[in-house]
């Protein structure tokens, strides 16, 4: 995640910036951030975690959405955008510059990277909590196989799970379906330049 020229933006430029884009732009406090270039774990776990859960949901009527979504924060505005999300359900929509915006997502996904951890996990999470419908959050390391996962329950709380072994299996409440950690990381081996890592192999 990359911030543009050192500009205060207001939102409007932000969505006239954002419309003739031809990458992900996000918008806080001023600053513009392109959220393009990820590494190509980055996006082998983005194709795998899109993959496995378009067959899972075969035959419900439940709905993935890529990178490209975007996604209304109400307490973040005017969107955001998650690495993969998804509902069961009709999908809702509100136009923001224009363009149609997903404002009823009940999981969202993030794969994590070095530049936007402490983002995923802390502030972004923190506004994405303001979305009524969002009550699931799944944080992917691209380095090493380990997700987090955080439920929201009845009382409004947050229960808090973490996966390490391929073998896990993350079973997600909203989309009635689960995913294991060996179909997320497929075909992503953790070599040299991580040599602290073990390899999937």
């Amino acid at each position: 995640m990359t911030a543009l020229r050192k500009h205060k933006y207001t939102v409007e430029e932000y969505l006239e910036e954002d419309a003739k884009s031809e990458v992900r732009l996000e918008y806080w406090d001023g600053e513009i951030f392109d959220m393009s270039g990820v590494d190509p774990d980055h996006d082998q776990i983005e194709s795998n975690l899109n993959l496995y859960l378009r067959l899972k949901l075969q035959g419900k009527r439940c709905r993935t959405f890529l990178a490209n979504t975007r996604i209304k924060v109400p307490t973040l505005p005017p969107y955001r955008y998650g690495d993969i999300s998804a509902l069961c359900g009709e999908p809702q929509y509100e136009k923001i510059g224009g363009v149609r915006t997903l404002i009823n997502p009940a999981l969202i996904i993030e794969v994590l990277s070095e530049s936007t951890e402490a983002y995923d996990r802390g502030l972004k999470f923190t506004h994405y909590k303001s979305i009524p419908s969002f009550c699931e959050y799944l944080m992917v390391s691209q380095y090493e196989p380990h997700v987090t996962h955080l439920v929201k329950q009845a009382d409004g709380n947050w229960i808090h799970y973490e996966y390490n072994e391929l073998d896990a299996v993350v079973k997600l409440a909203s989309l009635d379906c689960e995913l294991t950690l060996r179909e997320i990381y497929e075909e992503v081996a953790f070599g040299p330049s991580h040599p602290h890592l073990r390899s999937l192999e």
